[in-house]
């Protein structure tokens, strides 16, 4: 199995390219960047791999929530690669993607996902980790005030920048369910390539003009008078 993978939805910018069990990755964080990274990012993995886009089995991308910008920048670089390779799509939920790379490295058995959305929001889901080791989401992606955070009952880790702006709102709210956070992480390519095979194995994987983006919220503005 042959991916490349790329995730720009937050002011992190990277791609992966995994071939079997192998993954190899670019990694910046360089807000505002993304344009004039991700593709060169690109050449290089496929250089050092030796490939060319029709030699790979599929392709996939964070597919959101997170920076309405930095999603269409990964949804335009793959769709354009896969129209020219004739490859077919693997949406990523950035949330997911955020749990997995957690789930590769701890042994806590769920994550309590929150990115800052802006606006006084957040983007939220709530993934546990399932017997062949990855992500699965519990109940619904959703964007909402972090003090009206909807949970079922597990014990596990806060992950993302929503916990470094909401930590007061989200410990008060998931109280005693909570046995750390990590504000700092962000999402990866590394973790949208492995969930990308996953999806290809179950089934996922879509033409490239059903590979769209997911905002979570219709309006990406609002005007002050209705916040």
């Amino acid at each position: 199995m042959k991916l490349l993978a790329v995730e720009t939805s937050t002011e992190a910018c990277s791609a992966a390219l995994i071939i079997d069990s192998e993954v190899a990755e670019r990694f910046e964080l360089a807000p505002k960047e993304h344009t004039k990274l991700i593709l060169p990012m690109i050449d290089s993995l496929m250089a050092e791999a030796g490939l060319k886009p029709k030699q790979l089995d599929a392709l996939a991308f964070s597919r959101g929530p997170g920076s309405f910008t930095g999603v269409r920048i990964a949804t335009g670089v793959i769709q354009g690669i896969a129209l020219g390779a004739d490859l077919p799509v693997v949406p990523v939920s950035t949330l997911a993607a955020l749990a997995q790379d957690f789930f590769e490295n701890n042994p806590q058995d769920a994550a309590f996902v929150a990115m800052d959305a802006r606006m006084e929001e957040i983007f939220w889901g709530v993934y546990r980790c399932d017997s062949a080791g990855y992500a699965e989401l519990m109940g619904n992606e959703v964007v909402t005030p972090a003090d009206f955070v909807d949970f079922p009952e597990l014990l596990g880790v806060g992950i993302g920048s929503g916990w470094g702006v909401y930590p007061q709102e989200l410990m008060s709210r998931l109280v005693n369910r909570v046995i750390r956070y990590e504000a700092e992480r962000l999402p990866r390519a590394r973790a949208i390539a492995k969930l990308g095979v996953r999806g290809f194995e179950l089934g996922l994987a879509v033409p490239v003009e059903q590979a769209m983006p997911v905002y979570l919220r219709d309006k990406v503005a609002r005007k002050e008078s209705e916040r």
